[in-house]
């Protein structure tokens, strides 16, 4: 792999990262990178490291990394995407925003949290694995959450299951978390067995997966629980989610469901199991 690098950008002392220092990125000009093996070279504090895309723990250690890489630098749209199709549907509904409970599933620094919070929703829980997300969302977000959990949905204890079932959710958000095994499906289940019947699932995907190129194994979960009737599709929308590390528009689809039932995956595949 060349490890020549391009493309740099820089952040101001002072802005986003609050550590007065010049955040400044390269990317690679290798472009036989796969998505889910992007890397960067960050520059910081004095040192320059490598970094991989998927490595969010480190990415949202570092004040000011997550937007300038991937919103500023990349292009990054699709937590406004997900959040306006959501809103035109509630708009189709005559729903106001401000009576819908979201889970944000794999919640990160906010960034999704506050596209939604554009719109008028006002009840956010957070969910991620890291803690490093949890820190970084009260860091860049303070008071964005009603609360933010640091939890393995799949493995989640009794008592946590109970508090979350407890809260009126009716809303399932998840951006740019599925298909590259960040979200396993059993993940995705036990958070969306916690959303009320006729509760609205936000998400997107790469287009690719669509066709099956998922090998985690959401594409196929999301094609049996359509064709089940488990969810219902109520909009979609085609659109490039960012550039690629070597310039290319990234296809994804964002979709708005309706969560018609629990899904029945059977004793192979329910949450917990790895499926």
């Amino acid at each position: 792999m060349s490890t020549d690098v391009s493309d740099a950008g820089a952040l101001a002392p002072d802005e986003n990262n609050g550590a007065g220092e010049l955040l400044e990125v390269r990317l690679p000009n290798d472009t036989a990178v796969a998505q889910d093996e992007e890397w960067c070279e960050v520059r910081h504090d004095g040192t320059t490291e490598r970094i991989r895309f998927h490595d969010y723990a480190r990415i949202y250690s570092i004040p000011g990394l997550y937007e300038l890489l991937f919103y500023d630098m990349l292009g990054c749209t699709s937590p406004q995407v997900v959040a306006s199709l959501l809103s035109e549907q509630l708009a189709r509904e005559e729903v106001d925003p401000a009576e819908v409970a979201v889970l944000d599933l794999g919640a990160g620094n906010g960034m999704v949290g506050e596209a939604l919070e554009a719109i008028g929703i006002q009840w956010l829980t957070g969910v991620d694995l890291i803690e490093e997300a949890r820190l970084a969302a009260e860091r860049d977000r303070p008071d964005l959450y009603d609360d933010y959990l640091v939890l393995d949905m799949a493995a989640m204890p009794a008592a946590t299951r109970t508090d979350l079932a407890g809260r009126g959710l009716n809303c399932l958000a998840i951006v740019a978390a599925l298909g590259f095994g960040d979200i396993p499906p059993a993940v995705f289940l036990a958070a969306y067995e916690l959303i009320a019947p006729s509760g609205w699932i936000a998400f997107n995907i790469k287009k690719d997966f669509l066709d099956g190129a998922d090998g985690s194994g959401f594409s196929r979960l999301l094609r049996k629980m359509f064709e089940d009737g488990d969810m219902e599709e109520l909009s979609r929308r085609e659109y490039p989610h960012r550039l690629s590390a070597n310039g290319e528009a990234l296809a994804y689809v964002a979709i708005v469901a309706r969560k018609r039932r629990d899904h029945d995956a059977g004793p192979a595949g329910r949450p917990g199991d790895g499926a």
